[in-house]
């Protein structure tokens, strides 16, 4: 009689974890870290609890309430229930929701305690399009293109809360990294639709793929990610170096640039690769952090 409780609490706690996807935590966590520490050149109680945020509850926010309003859509997709998210449980529904809200108040409380005016706007503009990329009555992920580029917020506004709330000083170089890295979410989302373009309108849920078909986003996608690469010409050296990086994405989504929407699940391939394409890119811009920051000390 004992034993039910503690085996539904872990059950309760597995599908969370799954639902937060862990490896992606690192997408929204590090650039608010990067961007802090940059700023202030120093490790302080708001850069922890910050990365700290971003790292678990906002996770646990953002694909927790896609994977409740998803459901549909998501018991149609074989690729759901691992790192792609988790199928939840009817009764799962509601603890999800609580347990998001529940888990980010705490943090939003001190953000909101130490921040200014400024950085109260970006993160409620942050938060508000977690909650309304797939929660009605605006459900963004179903506005085609409007979609792609609130995902995208998703992954920048975390780096820009950090400027905003450290202070930075605002320059053409670096509203071009944000453009850079803005244009890379637009063109990771576009490209991750096309892989559930079926599931999608099965489910009669719309996307930038289920409007415009799995080649044209692709080939959008493409179009984006030489943006992103062309916005860091023009940052702060040695921000121009991270350009190259633009290239492992290229050649990654050039192979599906023909891809029928019949044919669209293939992508699933291709997005699987982003997984170890962002460690690497990660690695890479810490590398050129570091560089910047000898350069600047």
């Amino acid at each position: 009689m004992t034993a039910a409780p503690s085996l539904r609490a872990g059950a309760v706690a597995r599908q969370l974890l799954i639902a937060s996807r862990p490896v992606s935590w690192i997408n929204t966590a590090y650039p608010f870290a990067a961007a802090y520490l940059v700023t202030t050149r120093q490790i302080d109680a708001t850069l922890v609890i910050g990365t700290l945020f971003f790292l678990v509850p906002y996770n646990l926010a953002m694909y927790g309430i896609n994977d409740v309003f998803d459901y549909e859509s998501d018991l149609r997709n074989p690729r759901k229930g691992g790192a792609h998210g988790a199928v939840l449980d009817r009764r799962m529904h509601r603890v999800t929701l609580w347990a998001a809200g529940l888990l980010c108040l705490p943090f939003v409380a001190y953000l909101l305690v130490v921040g200014s005016p400024a950085s109260w706007l970006v993160l409620a503009a942050s938060l508000f399009f977690v909650v309304f990329y797939s929660a009605p009555p605006l459900r963004l992920k179903e506005r085609p293109f409007l979609d792609s580029a609130t995902s995208s917020v998703h992954f920048f506004s975390p780096a820009v809360y950090a400027l905003v709330l450290a202070g930075a000083t605002w320059t053409l170089p670096l509203a071009a990294l944000i453009v850079a890295f803005a244009l890379w979410g637009v063109a990771s989302h576009a490209f991750g639709a096309v892989q559930d373009v079926v599931a999608d309108r099965e489910a009669g849920i719309a996307s930038i793929a289920t409007a415009r078909g799995a080649r044209w986003t692709v080939r959008f996608a493409l179009a984006c990610y030489v943006a992103a690469g062309i916005a860091m010409l023009a940052t702060t050296w040695p921000g121009p170096v991270a350009a190259v990086l633009a290239i492992p994405y290229l050649v990654t989504v050039w192979r599906y640039r023909s891809v029928t929407d019949a044919e669209a699940a293939t992508a699933t391939a291709g997005w699987g690769r982003f997984l170890w394409l962002n460690q690497l890119s990660g690695f890479v811009v810490t590398l050129l952090l570091i560089w910047y920051a000898v350069l600047t000390g």
